[in-house]
């Protein structure tokens, strides 16, 4: 992907001065028709492809530490040296190219072979993957990249494979992303990487002392190593009416796939809450032409989680496009396209999209006598049991900074969780403690959010909201928790790093 053809910026292959990339600098330029960076770290050299391999961000505009660089949108993370994707939410490595500075004249040219991805033992034969989402992808990749020999089988629920679950709220659903966009691994990656994965095939039991999942159709698959990795699934409120086939939920592609149908013959829409989803919503349902209302018993939209002030500013965004909010409301009933209100009046509604947040799947786990509170309590290693790890939306894991067990429900967290089990089962013995990350987009706009911070004094406001141009931080006392960012994507970077060197030293 990052391969592009691009004729931007100075060409490497007749030399740049030296003095242009000074230490700790990056330039982007071109090999010919690719677009590469050349960086200075400690005096070295690098050269690599100059967008990021999940959403094409400019790699020049990201964040040099430690020998490797951050994407400024997702916080993917990139060897300099190899070119690999060490860290999610990117998987494809990107292409490395010969650097040399000669007579005060630096020069690169003909793309050359990205150096051996580090290589890990094992003596497990058989690793299985409950869950066919971003934790379990990510796990199961990270294996067969780093040349794990034995069996790896994913069991999903689901009726595809891997897939961009973020955009099924984003792009896909506003018509913006084709569905060829969504898959993360075509069908022959699978193959080739000898992954067997089971769609539309639901776990019922777990057997600890037989080590043994047993499936809906009878059958029991033995493992060396378990890795649960079940997600999360829609909370449906008990009201009347909202059990109707116009009443959808937004977890799935097919999901996705089903308000998009229903979208093309409605005209208006009621989203019922006012989370990160079910504004994502409204903004893709505007953007197909629909009149949307929200409807949510909180006054100001996402507080809790970000404060008052941008959850104002999130609101505006939305009015501004033309969204009708019902706030501190409840609803009482939904029939014949009447969405009624305790405290207001009836809201007229082709469709209506519960936003009410998502409650973990831990069915399987409890029912094997697994520690539960609010989530699979796991260690620092994510070990839920001998031989069981638990990761993503179910696991509750000592969070390093606040030192709490949280149950963190962000994509590129699940994914890391799943790269980092990988690495535990080939020998990796360590702690979790990667930086939580989660980025919202509503229309335009986009949040940017790491740390984590479950309750916190006011937030603080550097900049502008208003201007696109803003630094939130989340305090307790003094201690930092976590730091949202608008339009200012090095800032986000910066404080990502800045959590990752306290946790870890």
């Amino acid at each position: 992907m990052s391969d592009v053809e691009r004729h931007e910026g100075p060409d490497f292959t007749t030399g740049v001065h030296g003095a242009d990339i000074p230490e700790g600098a990056v330039l982007q330029g071109r090999v010919g028709a690719k677009a590469v960076i050349v960086a200075r770290v400690d005096g070295l050299l690098y050269a690599i492809g100059a967008e990021c391999s999940h959403y094409h961000a400019p790699l020049a505009e990201g964040l040099i530490k430690d020998g490797a660089i951050r994407c400024p949108w997702h916080h993917a993370c990139f060897s300099l040296k190899t070119g690999e994707a060490i860290a999610a939410p990117a998987f494809d490595a990107l292409p490395t190219y010969d650097v040399e500075e000669r007579d005060g004249t630096i020069y690169a040219q003909e793309k050359r072979l990205e150096a051996e991805t580090p290589r890990a033992s094992s003596s497990t034969e058989k690793v299985v993957i409950v869950g066919g989402g971003a934790g379990g992808f990510a796990a199961a990749e990270m294996l067969r990249r780093r040349g794990y020999p034995g069996d790896v089988i994913m069991l999903s629920s689901d009726a595809y494979a891997p897939y961009d679950r973020p955009n099924c709220s984003k792009d896909f659903l506003s018509g913006d992303a084709p569905l060829e966009w969504m898959p993360l691994r075509d069908e022959s990656f699978y193959r080739a990487q000898g992954i067997d994965v089971r769609l539309n095939t639901e776990a019922e039991s777990l057997d600890i002392e037989a080590k043994c999942v047993k499936i809906r159709d009878g059958e029991s698959v033995a493992y060396d190593i378990l890795i649960l990795a079940t997600g999360a699934e829609p909370q449906r409120p008990n009201t009347p009416g909202l059990d109707g086939e116009a009443v959808h939920v937004l977890r799935t592609l097919e999901d996705a796939r089903s308000l998009i149908a229903a979208a093309k013959t409605a005209t208006s829409v009621a989203v019922i809450g006012a989370s990160f989803i079910g504004l994502e919503v409204a903004a893709a349902m505007r953007k197909r032409g629909l009149e949307v209302h929200v409807v949510a018993p909180e006054s100001v939209p996402l507080a809790r989680v970000l404060g008052e002030e941008v959850g104002s500013w999130v609101k505006h965004i939305h009015e501004h496009k033309g969204v009708v909010f019902h706030l501190g409301q409840k609803v009482e009933s939904y029939v014949d396209g009447v969405l009624k209100l305790e405290g207001a009046p009836s809201v007229i509604a082709d469709l209506v999209v519960l936003g009410v947040g998502v409650k973990p799947r831990l069915g399987l786990a409890q029912g094997a006598g697994l520690t539960i509170d609010n989530g699979v309590v796991v260690d620092d290693r994510l070990r839920a049991a001998d031989n069981i790890y638990a990761i993503g939306d179910i696991a509750r894991y000592p969070e390093p900074i606040s030192g709490k067990l949280v149950r963190i429900e962000h994509w590129v967290h699940a994914q890391r969780q799943g790269q980092h089990v990988a690495r535990q089962i080939l020998g990796e013995d360590a702690p979790f403690k990667d930086t939580p990350f989660f980025w919202s987009a509503h229309y335009d706009k986009a949040v940017h959010y790491s740390g984590h911070a479950e309750g916190f004094d006011p937030p603080t406001v550097d900049g502008s909201l208003q201007k696109y141009d803003a630094e939130v931080q989340y305090k307790r006392g003094d201690t930092l928790l976590a730091v949202a960012t608008i339009g200012r994507d090095l800032a986000s970077l910066v404080a990502e790093r800045r959590f990752d060197d306290e946790v870890k030293g």
